[in-house]
């Protein structure tokens, strides 16, 4: 649907991504495996923010 959150995420992706090709930066690639979320309230955005700092943690003991 036009003007719809998913379209105007496909798009900032759609640019980014050429702009990096374009750039030379051919390996350029999105996570695979992951869905969008929008965070809808603080609520939502403490414990997003909660889980990107213990998944760094997670993958250093894991991998290093």
């Amino acid at each position: 649907m036009p003007g719809s959150v998913s379209t105007l995420v496909r798009a900032y992706k759609s640019a980014i991504t050429r702009v990096c090709h374009d750039s030379g930066i051919n390996d350029f690639a999105w996570q695979p495996r992951f869905y969008d979320r929008i965070i809808r309230d603080h609520h939502e955005l403490r414990g997003t923010r909660i889980y990107i700092r213990n998944n760094v943690e997670k993958w250093r003991m894991k991998y290093l």
